[in-house]
């Protein structure tokens, strides 16, 4: 195998299990399950905020729920000194709206892993995890959807690791009882809604797919304390902002090669830097390298 092709083919897998996946009617999706997890994880909500218009809360606690009963992720607990080791965004909403906001594209590596089946050995003992493999042409239609999206980005250095999506129609998850299902939708409220429950099963496809591509995050740089301390360069142009949010006021702008010093301070995406004229202001991990 070529050098370029062994590059291509983590981006093509990471891709492949980013696409939407359907939750189908006739086999309904089983949470994955994991014998370790694969680190500790801080949730970010993303700039595509489906759950507001449907009436519903964040769905923070849902992911830590599914993180928790799937025994693949530990929740980061802000208040210790240890860094988490992801960033995972999580956005909603129509699949038209969620495919724009993971930017996902079918390129060449993707389609040459299809045509081998690399891509079906990779996904096929993860639940609903081969129905990734359809999905590339889109599900088309007039019918209501529900998409969810989970986003891994690495805190030491910006980079998206993993991604994965679910779409769901009509809910194919039973939630009564006191199964895992009901637990995690009860505890974000979602449970007494259909929009609720429809999010949960979407969320669930898409934290399968993430957990599909669990040799990509286990192969992710450790967000070391000493690496942060030494300093980080700018990325692309950008802006730093007088608090952590992409809407917050601009404190002055950032060109691409600019070094700045972390002060140590973090909140989700957002690190707090200072520039050589000692300002100080927030920038997203993902625009620094």
């Amino acid at each position: 195998m070529s050098a370029s092709r062994k590059l291509a083919v983590p981006f093509a897998i990471a891709a492949l299990a980013a696409a939407p996946a359907a939750a189908k009617e006739a086999a309904a999706p089983e949470l994955v399950r994991c014998a370790a997890p694969i680190g500790s994880v801080a949730l970010v909500e993303g700039d595509q905020a489906g759950w507001s218009a449907w009436g519903l809360g964040s769905p923070r606690t849902l992911i830590a729920a599914l993180a928790q009963e799937s025994g693949c992720f530990t929740i980061d607990n802000p208040a210790d000194a240890a860094p988490a080791k992801f960033l995972v965004t999580l956005i909603a909403g129509s699949q038209e709206e969620v495919d724009k906001g993971m930017e996902l594209a079918k390129g060449a590596a993707t389609e040459a892993l299809v045509r081998s089946g690399a891509a079906s050995g990779l996904l096929r003992g993860v639940p609903m995890g081969g129905a990734v493999l359809g999905m590339f042409g889109g599900l088309g239609g007039k019918k209501k959807t529900v998409a969810a999206a989970l986003r891994v980005v690495s805190p030491a250095n910006g980079l998206t690791i993993a991604s994965g999506q679910g779409v769901v129609t009509k809910s194919s998850i039973n939630f009564g009882g006191s199964s895992w299902a009901s637990g995690a939708a009860n505890a974000a409220g979602y449970g007494a809604s259909k929009d609720g429950k429809l999010l949960t099963e979407a969320f669930v496809v898409a934290f399968n797919a993430l957990v599909a591509q669990r040799s990509l995050m286990e192969g992710a740089a450790e967000p070391a304390a000493a690496q942060t301390a030494s300093g980080a360069v700018v990325a692309v142009d950008t802006v730093l902002r007088a608090a952590a949010s992409r809407d917050a006021a601009s404190v002055r702008a950032l060109r691409a090669g600019t070094t700045l010093t972390p002060t140590g301070k973090r909140e989700g995406l957002f690190v707090e830097m200072k520039d050589s004229f000692g300002t100080t202001g927030w920038v997203s991990v993902e625009d620094l390298r």
